[in-house]
C-alpha cells in the first residue's frame, strides 16, 4: 500500500530478455502487484519473467495482506503471456484488466526495456494517489536537461507528434505524448472503452483522446530521457503514417462526441471555417500562381484566395482558443522536478540502482 492506496504496475515486454528481469526486481517495495505481460516474444523473455517471478513470489511468501487488500491470489509478481502478438497497447490493456479485476486503486505502466527509472515511480503515481489527476504521464521535453540525451531526430519527431496530439486530445498544455511512463486510476480504467482503443503503438495518443472525451484530468510529470543498448521494434515510416491517421480520426471523433452529440460548442464551427478557409485559400493561391506563370491575369483571384486564407487562419486560432478554454480544467500543471531527485541520465538503461526505501502506510 502507498498512502492508503493499492498500487499495481504493468510491465510490458517484447524481445526484452536482457532487461525485463532487472526491471521487475527494481520495482519499489510499495507496489502491491506487478503484472508482467509478455506480448508473445520470440526470445527468452518468458523464461526470464517466470524465473524472476518465482524467486520474488517465493521470497516474499505470497504475503497474505496483499490477497486481503486487493482480492488477488497473494502473488506480488503475476506473469501473463499472450498467445499471439497484440502490440504495445494490447499488452497494457491486458495488465489494466487484470489490475481492475484484483481491485488495484492506481495502475502504473513501465516498459520492460529499462528506460523508466523505478526510483521516480512515486512521482508518477502521486498525482493520481493524491486525487489531483486521473492520469499521470512522464514528460521528457520540459527542460533542456531532461531531453539532453534525446537525439535531434527523436526530438523533432516527438515535437511534431506533440503538436498533432494537442489537436486530437484537447490537452493543449500536454507534451511528449509518446511517453509510456504513466499511472491511471481504477475509476478511469472502468470508464474507458478499452476495446475501442488501438492495440498498436498509437495507444498512448489514443488513450489520451478517450480520457478527454470522458473528461478525466491529466498531468505531465517531468522526467529525464534516457536511452541505452535496447533496440526498438518500431518501423518509423509506418509508425508515423499510422499514428498521423489515428490522430486525425481521434480529433474528428472528439469534436463530434463532445461538441456536437453531447452539447453544441462553437469551437466546432470555427474549426470547420478555419479548415475550409485554409484549404480553399491555399488551393486558390496555388491556382493563381499557376495562371500567373502561364501569363493569365490572376490578381483578383489571388487577393480573394489570400483573404480566405487569412480568415481561415483567424478562425482556426479562435477554435484553438475556445477548445483550450473548454479543456483547461482537465489539465493539472503543478508538478516540477524535486532538487533531490536523481536524474536517470546518470545511469544507462537497464542499470538502475535499487530504489531508495519508500515511506508507505
Amino acid at each position: 500500500m502507498y498512502k492508503g492506496k493499492s498500487i499495481g504496475v504493468v510491465v510490458t515486454a517484447y524481445d526484452e530478455d536482457a532487461f525485463v528481469g532487472r526491471v521487475i526486481e527494481t520495482v519499489p517495495a510499495f507496489v502491491d502487484r506487478i503484472y508482467v505481460v509478455d506480448d508473445a516474444s520470440p526470445d527468452d523473455c518468458w523464461d526470464v519473467i517466470e524465473r524472476v517471478a518465482a524467486r520474488i513470489n517465493e521470497g516474499e511468501s505470497a504475503e497474505p495482506e496483499r490477497a486481503v487488500a486487493d482480492g488477488g491470489d497473494g502473488r506480488r509478481v503475476v506473469p501473463i503471456r499472450h498467445d499471439e502478438n497484440r502490440g504495445y497497447g494490447g499488452a497494457v490493456k491486458t495488465g489494466y484488466e487484470r489490475a481492475v479485476d484484483d481491485g488495484i486503486d492506481v495502475v502504473a505502466v513501465m516498459n520492460g526495456d529499462g528506460q523508466m527509472d523505478p526510483a521516480i515511480l512515486d512521482r508518477i503515481v502521486d498525482p493520481v494517489v493524491d486525487g489531483e489527476a486521473d492520469y499521470a504521464k512522464g514528460n521528457r521535453l520540459l527542460t533542456p536537461e531532461d531531453r539532453a540525451s534525446m537525439s535531434t531526430f527523436r526530438f523533432v519527431g516527438n515535437a511534431m507528434l506533440t503538436g498533432l496530439s494537442k489537436f486530437a486530445t484537447g490537452y493543449w498544455t500536454m507534451s511528449d505524448p509518446q511517453n509510456g511512463y504513466t499511472a491511471i486510476s481504477r475509476e478511469a480504467i472502468d470508464e474507458l472503452d478499452l476495446e475501442s482503443i488501438t492495440d498498436n503503438y498509437g495507444f498512448l495518443n489514443h488513450v489520451l483522446t478517450h480520457l478527454n472525451v470522458n473528461e478525466f484530468r491529466v498531468v505531465d510529470v517531468p522526467m529525464t530521457a534516457v536511452y541505452g543498448d535496447e533496440t526498438s521494434s518500431i518501423g518509423y515510416p509506418s509508425f508515423v503514417k499510422f499514428v498521423s491517421l489515428l490522430l486525425l480520426r481521434s480529433f474528428l471523433w472528439r469534436l463530434k462526441t463532445r461538441y456536437v452529440v453531447r452539447t453544441f460548442h462553437p469551437a466546432v464551427v470555427f474549426y470547420g471555417a478555419g479548415t475550409a478557409g485554409l484549404l480553399g485559400g491555399a488551393l486558390g493561391l496555388v491556382g493563381s500562381l499557376a495562371r500567373r506563370v502561364r501569363g493569365v491575369e490572376s490578381f483578383t483571384p489571388a487577393v480573394a484566395s489570400f483573404v480566405a486564407f487569412l480568415v481561415g487562419t483567424v478562425a482556426l486560432g479562435v477554435a484553438i482558443w475556445l477548445d483550450a478554454e473548454e479543456n483547461a480544467h482537465l489539465e493539472v500543471t503543478r508538478y516540477e522536478h524535486d532538487a533531490a531527485d536523481e536524474r536517470t541520465s546518470e545511469r544507462p538503461a537497464g542499470q538502475f540502482e535499487e530504489p531508495a526505501p519508500q515511506s508507505v502506510d
